[in-house]
């Protein structure tokens, strides 16, 4: 229907929480928000949450359907056709795609990230109108690789392509300053490597950031910033990194690994970005500092799914009783109004008049949030 009323709900806004509230939806577009009776007759919520659309800017779970097994490559169009309902399923309205734009020479061959294949794929479904989410582009950019600035030159015209980061996980930086980390992550990853086969593998990885780490990473942002796409930094962990995201024009900090980190890019303007799992898990599964005291600090400001597309409105919704000082509305906009501002969807993450009418319906069970109804564009897509 062009138009419609949703009734009795509890209506998270920007600011505050409607109780008992109502939103007119025309053309697609959010048209009036109120409380109490509506001008109309609206579609009885029946006192659930009501919900912008979440806004996920970085998500790899895409791989988890096209790659389901080692040496298993699945249907491309039907990979991205489960991953987007499983989106809509989580209330995502909105996902930026991350795509590994980067081959591993060091693992067994030349393991592509298929980046290519999936953006032209995840097109040809937008296109087809089998897509229940709005999707963009997140390119993944592994700085110390050979090929990531030509494979990422190849996307980057993309109209859809709205976020790069720029990631090193080479021994001894970042998030794996302590290389017993990066063992212990490559042992579960890899399945049975030997200590002989990781000291080749880190002596390789510490060669490649030697030789393309600081040329590859002023390279990528010129090329975004010649695309006007948003830049992130990845794992930022000491004053030094913070820096360089500040001179580099850094708008997103994902995962910075300590509280020091995340409080100078905060204060530097920079959005600092934190797993929605951890979260949920009470704290980081790697070690590193949990968002939840970010929160408490006031430095946190965008929260991700990451690995597990459901934890992004489980973290929103457990957000208020970890950290007092966060109400139902701050706790909202960290997955709905803050992830669209920072990467320029100003037509979104909000409800609130002229808005685009992507709306979410949860309850919550057994402590458990259900999503009964997706709209996207005031169409219903769940």
């Amino acid at each position: 229907m062009d138009s419609f009323v949703l009734s009795n709900a509890n209506v998270v806004l920007a600011d505050r929480v409607l109780d008992r509230g109502w939103v007119a939806v025309s053309a697609g577009r959010i048209a009036e928000i109120g409380e109490d009776t509506p001008p109309e007759r609206g579609r009885d919520l029946g006192g659930s949450l009501l919900l912008p659309g979440l806004i996920e800017l970085h998500t790899d779970h895409l791989e988890a359907h096209f790659l389901p097994r080692p040496k298993v490559t699945w249907n491309a169009l039907a990979a991205v056709v489960a991953y987007d309902a499983q989106l809509a399923a989580c209330g995502i309205t909105t996902v930026l795609d991350s795509l590994r734009v980067w081959r591993e020479e060091s693992l067994g061959g030349d393991a592509d990230g298929h980046a290519e294949l999936l953006a032209d794929t995840i097109a040809q479904a937008r296109d087809a109108d089998m897509l229940r989410a709005h999707h963009f582009l997140h390119l993944r950019c592994e700085v110390p690789t050979g090929s990531v600035v030509e494979d990422a030159a190849l996307l980057m015209p993309r109209p859809d392509v709205r976020l790069v980061s720029l990631m090193d996980h080479s021994p001894g930086q970042r998030q794996f300053r302590d290389e017993d980390k990066l063992r212990t992550y490559y042992r579960g990853k890899a399945g049975g490597m030997t200590d002989a086969e990781l000291d080749r593998l880190f002596a390789h990885r510490k060669a490649q950031s030697e030789r393309y780490a600081l040329v590859n990473r002023e390279r990528l942002v010129a090329l975004a910033q010649a695309h006007g796409v948003t830049l992130a930094s990845h794992d930022d962990t000491t004053a030094e990194h913070v820096a360089e995201a500040a001179r580099d024009g850094v708008a997103i900090a994902e995962f910075p690994t300590t509280v020091e980190a995340a409080a100078a890019l905060h204060q530097a303007g920079v959005k600092v970005m934190m797993g929605a799992p951890n979260v949920v898990r009470g704290g980081s599964h790697s070690g590193n500092v949990a968002a939840v005291d970010l929160a408490a600090q006031g430095v946190l400001d965008i929260l991700s799914s990451d690995y597990v597309p459901s934890s992004l409105l489980m973290a929103a919704l457990q957000l208020p009783e970890a950290v007092p000082g966060i109400d139902l509305a701050a706790a909202v906009r960290t997955v709905t109004g803050t992830p669209a501002e920072a990467v320029g969807l100003d037509d979104r993450g909000e409800i609130a008049p002229g808005k685009r009418a992507d709306l979410v319906q949860v309850d919550v069970r057994l402590g458990v949030p259900v999503v009964r109804k997706v709209w996207r564009d005031g169409r219903r897509v769940l």
